[in-house]
């Protein structure tokens, strides 16, 4: 009989959790991490110590974009899965003008990088890792952009606890043990084995948990962009021409050109012109309308449209009837992503060169048609649309799209098209960190950087790690004429920041780590929010399931169609309809991917903060 009552009790849970009824389920089930509570401020990143860089400078009165750029700054020089030589993208919630806008400090192919080059090479794709795969630095004018442009502090004040870093901080295990597992390529490189190896020639060459890692170069570097603010203000410059002085220092004066001599010197192409000529934009984001909630993504050079393509789609279907995670809610999202991505895989680029069609892929029209592809079996042979009709015009690329079909069913290898290996994971999840910040003022903050994970190249005696970007690029048109490598481009990435509004004010600000995962965690998370009232502690912790049916962004940007991750806890009745419909499953005991968020309480005047329990991620409030 007690076997019974408990079978009967998870049953209940299982089904008030399916169906988002308050008392049971998803208002009752315990988190692992509590809900950041906040009334004046929250930060939430990808280190707990970066989260208290974010924190110190709200406690020098700086707003939401100053303790971003702090928290940037920290997790760069902490390494946690990014360096200064990265890239930063955000979304700025500005509550004076009562807009939301786009920071584009993607880094850009350098002075040579073409297709000729790359192929003539022996390539199939850009590499990597090494020289050749780095694109300019980005990062460095992400923070002094936003902070010129939003914040209120110096940029000595933000800088302040990334120096300290520097100069020394406890290294946790997860890098430092990057740093041991990678040591036979770092060695390929001087700058990056001096700063990454400093017990050479002993058993373990890296650092070691709780060890001191001390970084110097990397401190002075910091230091001339402090000093350059200094001599600006010295000479009764204001604060925002002053921190445009550290700008130029770092991309036109000394620190550009051992950038460039150090990259040079290791087999790159950067040249002091391509550093010189870069520039930050602030772009207007891209928007739909779901349910009545506005989501905001990055423009087309980064993913973030296919979430918004997604959300289209799916606002054919009535999800929440279906119930959480049930076989038609789990069939019917990966499908909705399968189409999205394969938009994004064959039309998503740099609009600066080629504009994408972008006004076509986000039109309704064109998501319910897209939506009617969407049958009972998974399609493992969704290919691109046509979106150009729909915003009356004709395709270009016409001709490329048949044998851009034919080129993807190449990617699928014979054996293992279906599984998901080891390698081709690794490369398909490629990581990157997020930040979150808000304030009382209003101000509110999403950011993605990432780039110049371990192993990366050390740009010269700058401590600078440089981006792996360029393999985000294809070098075959039939993959995707609009992002092909030329100088100056950005490639297409993945990094993907998120906020939405809610009756024209600030609802929620969510990013998540994950290379080609990001945008299918990230969407899962706001459906869990709007579809099935989950809170945002809930929402970060809640299981999702990864596709891996569209094209890897790395590596050799392989396909595994039908392939699945989904819960441990999946109920079997649920994985054998899964099975019927086509999917070959794997199952973790984590799958929510380390997301991070704020949502706004308007009703009480409060921010609820959350960081899954998936990865460091932490947050601090007040």
């Amino acid at each position: 009989m007690k076997k019974i009552l408990l079978l009967l009790s998870f049953l209940c849970s299982w089904e008030g959790f399916a169906q988002g009824l308050p008392g049971l389920g998803a208002g009752t089930t315990p988190n692992n991490r509590p809900i950041l509570h906040g009334k004046n401020w929250v930060a939430i990143t990808g280190k707990p110590l970066a989260a208290t860089a974010g924190a110190l400078v709200f406690q020098q009165g700086g707003n939401a974009v100053d303790a971003a750029c702090a928290m940037i700054a920290a997790t760069s020089t902490m390494w946690d899965v990014l360096s200064w030589g990265g890239e930063t993208q955000a979304l700025i919630y500005n509550p004076n003008t009562k807009k939301v806008v786009a920071i584009n400090a993607m880094g850009v192919a350098p002075t040579g990088a073409t297709v000729e080059f790359y192929k003539g090479e022996g390539m199939d794709y850009p590499p990597q890792y090494g020289p050749l795969a780095a694109t300019t630095p980005g990062t460095p004018g992400g923070i002094l952009t936003m902070l010129a442009e939003f914040g209120k502090l110096s940029l000595e004040q933000v800088l302040k606890p990334a120096m300290d870093l520097a100069k020394g901080y406890p290294i946790e295990a997860q890098t430092a043990n990057a740093m041991e597992n990678n040591k036979s390529k770092i060695k390929d490189w001087p700058y990056s084995k001096k700063v990454f190896l400093p017990h050479l020639g002993e058993s373990r060459e890296a650092p070691v948990a709780g060890e001191i890692f001390v970084q110097e170069d990397l401190y002075q570097t910091l230091l001339k962009l402090v000093e350059a603010e200094r001599a600006a203000l010295k000479a009764k410059k204001s604060r925002k021409e002053a921190i445009y002085a550290a700008y130029d220092r770092f991309y036109k004066g000394d620190i550009a050109k051992e950038i460039v001599r150090g990259t040079r010197e290791q087999g790159g192409l950067f040249t002091e012109e391509d550093l010189a000529n870069w520039k930050v934009k602030i772009e207007e984001p891209l928007q739909v309308n779901y349910r009545g909630i506005d989501v905001y993504k990055m423009q087309e050079w980064t993913q973030g449209p296919a979430l918004l393509q997604s959300l289209n789609i799916l606002e054919n279907f009535d999800l929440k009837s279906m119930g959480y995670n049930s076989t038609p809610y789990i069939h019917t999202v990966y499908q909705a992503m399968s189409l999205a991505f394969a938009d994004r895989d064959f039309y998503y680029g740099d609009p600066a060169f080629v504009k994408s069609p972008m006004k076509g892929l986000l039109s309704k029209e064109y998501a319910k048609e897209r939506a009617s592809l969407i049958g009972p079996i998974n399609n493992p042979s969704f290919g691109a649309g046509d979106p150009y009709p729909f915003q009356g015009e004709n395709n270009p690329y016409l001709h490329l799209l048949n044998k851009n079909k034919e080129k993807v069913a190449a990617l699928h290898t014979n054996e293992i098209s279906s599984q998901v290996d080891a390698k081709f994971l690794a490369d398909f999840q490629s990581g990157t960190t997020s930040v979150e910040a808000a304030d009382a003022e209003g101000w509110v903050v999403s950011v993605t950087p990432s780039g110049g994970w371990i192993p990366a190249v050390i740009a010269g005696n700058t401590g600078v790690g440089l981006s792996q970007r360029m393999q985000s690029f294809v070098l075959d048109e039939k993959l995707n004429p609009y992002n092909l490598p030329e100088p100056g481009k950005r490639p297409r990435v993945t990094l993907t920041p998120s906020m939405a509004l809610k009756d024209g004010k600030p609802y929620l600000a969510f990013a998540v780590q994950g290379g080609d995962s990001q945008d299918q965690n990230l969407l899962q998370f706001f459906l869990n929010i709007v579809e099935f009232d989950m809170n945002v502690q809930e929402a970060v912790e809640a299981p999702n399931f990864n596709s891996y049916q569209m094209q890897s962004s790395f590596g050799n940007h392989e396909i595994r169609p039908g392939a699945i991750t989904l819960r441990e806890d999946t109920p079997d009745w649920i994985r054998r309809d899964l099975l019927k419909r086509g999917y070959t499953m794997e199952f973790w005991n984590k799958t929510s991917g380390p997301l991070t968020a704020i949502w706004i309480d308007w009703k009480h005047g409060s921010f609820w903060g959350g960081a899954s329990n998936y990865g460091d991620d932490y947050g601090i409030a007040w």
